[in-house]
């Protein structure tokens, strides 16, 4: 297959108000900015030489920008490498409203920490996701997104199965390590291996630290620097109006199914098809997650699980309505494939309810209507204003 361009459009709408654009590394935050805003004046912390100019004298930014009076945009890289120009920002926003900032971070975490200005609520936060389906257009293919993920970083390298190695190891060593987020590496390492076990699974954090040999309070650090630098999420139970008793627990995804297949570890007792279903699950819910950032966020993703084991994948509940979403990774499904979805709809007969899975062919089983995946992701778009249009 051709090295597929990363210079596509994408579905982030560019804002005309100042904002933070947050989104893990290798999500093509540089690029869209600089489609978005080709006139603006960039200022990149991750050069060395301007972060040492910057980091040390953050007020410097006012002359830096007043050394280009024409730019109406001013975009800073990797902002949280120097959150006290934040401050510095703040007083720009007041004193030149004509100057419209554009904020990049891979990373909320060292901004929540440092308690510093978050321009007092002047500023949209948005975040940059994986290539969408859609976005791909032709360039899409399931089997290769399911290996490798969709990050453009990955999408772009000719050899992308040593990409993402790359990649997870470049986590590891500068926004782990450079940033100080803990001080044992290796058992970071360690966790980091166990986790994506957890992948589209119950997080119990005591068995994740059982299997680290480390503390559970070490543990719920670990998650929560994943979560901050983007690159995991948690969705909790679905349990409004409920009929019956629900499970307590999250599930947790990692953000990008091409980062879990590369974190996994596998060997001779593990079945391709446990890891493959995982992917698949993985990518369903990160495109739903995605459609609904672009559309502002007003949707809230759950699962559904009954203390008696009945489990709904994916529930989107909010302003685009209620839906409930089985994801299978099989070529054929039957009657037994959609019970847990009637048990859904039978407590919540407002709801819309599909299965996903990975035959060629629409059908419908007992009232469910039933989707291949691949006509699924690529029909999945922010600008229509329903999850799925039957």
């Amino acid at each position: 297959m051709s090295r597929i361009v990363v210079f596509l459009p994408r579905f982030l709408r560019v804002p005309a108000e100042h904002c933070f654009l947050f989104g893990p590394r290798g999500t093509g935050k540089s690029v869209w900015t600089a489609q978005a805003f080709p006139q603006a004046l960039r200022v990149d912390l991750l050069d060395g030489d301007v972060f040492r100019m910057l980091s040390g004298r953050p007020e410097r930014l006012r002359e830096l920008i007043g050394g280009q009076p024409r730019a109406s945009q001013v975009i800073i890289d990797e902002v949280q490498k120097a959150p006290a120009l934040l401050d510095t920002v703040h007083k720009l926003i007041e004193q030149k409203p004509g100057v419209q900032f554009v904020l990049t971070g891979s990373s909320a975490r060292k901004l929540k920490r440092s308690g510093v200005d978050l321009l007092g609520g002047r500023a949209l936060n948005l975040t940059l996701h994986p290539f969408m389906a859609a976005e791909l257009g032709d360039a899409f293919d399931l089997d290769r997104a399911l290996q490798y993920g969709t990050l453009p970083l990955v999408l772009a390298a000719p050899r992308p199965a040593e990409a993402l190695k790359a990649y997870v190891a470049l986590y590891l060593r500068e926004e782990v390590q450079s940033e100080g987020l803990t001080r044992n590496i290796g058992g970071f390492a360690r966790f980091m291996d166990v986790f994506s076990f957890s992948h589209a699974s119950v997080l119990n954090i005591s068995n994740v630290a059982r299997e680290c040999e480390i503390q559970r309070k070490t543990v719920e650090g670990y998650v929560s620097i994943l979560e901050d630098l983007l690159l995991a999420y948690r969705v909790p139970v679905f349990s409004r109006r409920a009929v019956r008793s629900t499970a307590a627990h999250p599930k947790s995804y990692l953000f990008d199914c091409g980062v879990f297949r590369a974190l996994r570890p596998a060997g001779p007792l593990d079945r391709a098809a446990e890891i493959e279903g995982a992917a698949l699950e993985g990518l369903i819910v990160e495109h739903v997650r995605t459609w609904n950032a672009c559309r502002d966020g007003s949707n809230q993703l759950y699962y559904w699980r009954t203390r008696s084991g009945v489990e709904v994948d994916l529930v989107l509940y909010g302003r685009d309505g209620l839906w409930a979403i089985e994801v299978k990774n099989s070529l054929r499904v039957d009657s037994d494939d959609v019970r847990s979805l009637r048990s859904f709809r039978q407590d919540y007969p407002e709801s819309q309810c599909l299965l996903v899975y990975r035959g060629e062919r629409r059908l419908e089983i007992g009232g469910i209507l039933c989707v291949p995946c691949h006509e699924f992701l690529r029909q999945l778009h922010p600008a229509r204003d329903t999850l799925f249009q039957p």
